[in-house]
């Protein structure tokens, strides 16, 4: 069934600042358990502020930075990446984005429950920050700067959020001044985006971990149009601008032994991680670095990584096997999400 943009008649009113949060933070949604990073307490979020312009860290000898881009640099820094993109392919890819506030209303599972959930959100809401790092075919990081983390333009006094989202963003470092002042304007970014080389070319290898969401937010900004009505439409948009995706939750799946969010899967595989947990461009890194070592060490072939049995699926989404364990899930929240704003169905 087609979903409506409308709320229903039984919603709570349409109101930015109260809303509650129905599902996990966007942080949370993607890794459950972050709290073995060095860097995951409030006193280190002040030094770590997203409106400093760059930050730099020591990663195997070598000093790399995660360089915040702003409206004023925007068009500089994507001429950069323009260049950097045609050595290094594999782009590893984060968002930060207000929760999760509304839910389609529904009185039974349908197989689609978690794309109608996911385009009312992103319909509704604005990306607060993405995060882009690069690497070559071997896994080795753009030297110097290799990771880009672009703050969007998000006023708390207008725009619509989940207040714990907010709360951990905040904490993590995420200065909502800046936002409101001098973030990035998303219809810019996206005409920059389209023109980048980053998207509409199979060459370009997609990293990223649990991220229906994160795609979501990405076709926003590209189209600047609201998500498709059907998730078909939804793939079907997607493959034309990021022909070639890796999910590394999808990758999780097909492997016996790893389970959990991002960060549990990067310590049992000895990744480092650079950066603030909880801020788009550290988990950029610690996702190229993450898809990395369990390529090497789940799909290796006598050629080398072979990712035939993992592109181009997304974790819970489409026709995949992990759709099925969607449905508990989905009926959870059928239960359990009435405070969330609820939009109805068109048919």
């Amino acid at each position: 069934m087609a979903m409506a943009s409308t709320l229903s008649t039984e919603s709570p009113p349409f109101s930015p600042r109260p809303m509650t949060m129905v599902n996990q933070s966007p942080a949370q949604y993607r890794s459950m358990s972050r709290s073995t990073s060095p860097l995951s307490n409030s006193s280190a979020a002040e030094g770590n502020s997203n409106a400093i312009a760059r930050h730099t860290f020591q990663y195997k000898g070598e000093t790399l930075e995660i360089r915040n881009v702003w409206a004023e640099n925007v068009e500089e820094e994507m001429a950069k990446i323009r260049e950097l993109i045609e050595t290094h392919p594999y782009v590893a890819m984060d968002t930060e984005f207000p929760g999760v506030v509304a839910r389609p209303v529904s009185e039974t599972y349908s197989p689609d429950y978690h794309y109608k959930s996911l385009k009312v959100n992103v319909d509704l809401l604005k990306i607060i920050q993405l995060g882009l790092s690069f690497a070559d075919e071997n896994g080795n990081f753009a030297k110097g700067c290799p990771c880009w983390q672009f703050n969007f333009k998000f006023n708390l006094n207008d725009d619509m959020f989940a207040q714990d989202s907010i709360d951990l963003l905040v904490s993590s470092g995420i200065s909502f001044d800046d936002h409101a002042s001098r973030g990035i304007d998303p219809l810019h970014f996206g005409e920059l985006l389209m023109v980048s080389g980053l998207v509409l070319d199979n060459r370009v290898r997609w990293v990223s971990f649990h991220s229906g969401y994160d795609y979501g937010y990405l076709l926003k900004l590209l189209t600047a149009q609201e998500l498709p009505n059907d998730e078909k439409g939804f793939f079907d948009t997607l493959k034309l601008y990021f022909p070639t995706i890796y999910d590394i939750k999808y990758m999780t799946s097909l492997c016996d032994g790893h389970f959990g969010g991002l960060q549990k899967l990067a310590d049992a595989l000895s990744c480092q991680r650079i950066g603030v947990e909880h801020q788009a461009g550290s988990d950029s890194l610690l996702t190229m670095t993450t898809y990395f070592a369990l390529a090497r060490a789940k799909f290796m072939n006598g050629e080398g990584i072979d990712d035939s049995k993992y592109k181009n699926e997304l974790y819970g989404y489409g026709s995949n096997h992990t759709v099925r364990k969607g449905n508990a899930h989905a009926q959870m929240h059928l239960s359990h999400s009435s405070s969330a704003l609820s939009v109805g169905n068109s048919d």
